[in-house]
């Protein structure tokens, strides 16, 4: 059993040059260690797994928990006691309460309310890139990636449009927590007023529901009644952080890869019935989400002839394994033809009873945002084509996604 950590450390994964191209390392993990055991910065032990067969088979172990108040001294060492409060909720929970939340939260975001979404979404589309200035750099991120998934889950959730900025505030602040003293205070401040402001929220659909999926939530029962009111609080954060952060980084990737790789964005361009792949290719190729959230093992377990032993920390590298050559065909190519089961083999959306349970919003969100930007301004390019894309830069590897994506958008001539 292999028990030597690799050269690849954690430490080495929080480089600005790790952020900028971690497939390399990636691709040595997966001959070398392909479960590394590490030291992160938060100083728990925790075991990285690479390889694809190895990711799905994790991201479905039940003796890989979730409930990280199974673990609790680790999940207050890495995260906080302020974080306690919004982690209630189905991400953070293994069977039965898993079971339970989900299938409460499923009747509230059926595949029937996503769709209905399509008209609002693609006129909100149109809407950000009439606004967008053309001739000229403008960074998309800020005024069309961020924007549309933000405005969406909002407009699901029920968030009034006075209070989305400052919501959307807090989350960021969640979302880049570090391990300074001035990062942890930040942190749990923005945890505290996200604790209060869903309380509040949910207070007034009680007093004056609407057809929002915070007040089905509320009304939302089963055999074992409904959501509690910490549960619901939790469960409004999770919607609110997961149904925009990854949806927005994962526009800015497509339309960068895209933009860089004028073949495959022509090919999209010339077929519209390759939007839809082309999404699910970005989401192996250069997805949002890095690495799994984190799971702890509840008993010893053996991935790969590495042993994790039981109260470890363990994370999927969601990343590494969409680029696995042992699964996928030249994957450091960007192919937006793959055919057969490769096409949507991917792990992007996780895999097992946590699979992400907004991608159909997601992909719907992505495919519009794709289509209707290329078809505007055709000719959209890099501002610099010279300079280096400025990846994001987290304290933990969990979202991938860039800082900037300075554009010069063109109409297409008549």
């Amino acid at each position: 059993m292999t028990t030597v950590e690799s050269p690849a450390t954690a430490a080495e994964r929080c480089t600005p040059e790790f952020r900028r191209n971690p497939h390399p390392v990636y691709a040595d993990l997966r001959e070398t260690a392909p479960v590394c055991p590490m030291r992160p910065p938060h100083g728990i032990d925790t075991y990285l797994i690479t390889r694809y067969e190895d990711a799905r088979a994790a991201l479905a172990d039940p003796r890989l928990s979730k409930d990280m108040y199974g673990a609790m001294d680790a999940y207050r060492r890495i995260f906080g006691d302020s974080s306690v409060a919004l982690d209630d909720h189905m991400l953070n929970a293994d069977p039965p309460k898993h079971t339970r939340l989900r299938k409460l939260v499923n009747t509230a975001f059926t595949p029937r309310r996503v769709e209905s979404l399509r008209p609002q979404i693609q006129d909100l589309v149109e809407t950000l890139l009439d606004a967008c200035p053309t001739g000229q750099p403008v960074d998309l991120l800020p005024t069309f990636a961020f924007p549309l998934p933000i405005i969406v889950i909002c407009e699901l959730l029920g968030v009034p449009p006075d209070e989305r900025a400052q919501v959307q505030q807090w989350s960021t602040t969640v979302a880049q927590t570090g391990f300074s003293k001035e990062s942890r205070h930040a942190q749990q401040k923005a945890e505290q007023s996200l604790h209060a402001y869903f309380t509040d929220l949910l207070a007034r659909k009680r007093s004056r529901p609407g057809e929002d999926l915070l007040s089905a939530l509320i009304t939302a029962r089963d055999d074992d009644g409904g959501l509690s009111e910490n549960e619901l609080v939790s469960t409004a954060f999770l919607l609110m952080f997961a149904g925009h952060k990854t949806t927005a980084y994962l526009i800015g990737n497509a339309v960068y890869h895209l933009i860089t790789h004028p073949a495959q964005l022509r090919a999209v361009q010339q077929n519209p019935d390759l939007a839809g792949p082309a999404v699910e290719e970005v989401l192996r190729y250069d997805g949002s989400v890095e690495s799994a959230t984190f799971r702890h093992a509840t008993e010893a377990v053996e991935i790969a002839g590495t042993r994790i032993p039981k109260g470890a920390l363990v994370q999927i590298a969601l990343t590494s394994a969409n680029r696995d050559p042992r699964k996928f065909e030249s994957p450091d190519q960007l192919d937006v033809t793959r055919q057969g089961n490769a096409q949507n083999a991917h792990l992007g959306f996780g895999h097992g009873i946590h699979y992400c349970l907004g991608a159909p919003l997601a992909r719907l969100e992505m495919q519009l945002a794709l289509t209707g930007l290329f078809g505007r301004f055709p000719r959209v390019a890099l501002a610099d084509p010279t300079r280096e894309a400025p990846w994001m830069e987290v304290p933990f590897p969990a979202f991938r996604g860039l800082s900037e994506l300075s554009v010069v958008l063109e109409p297409a001539t008549p």
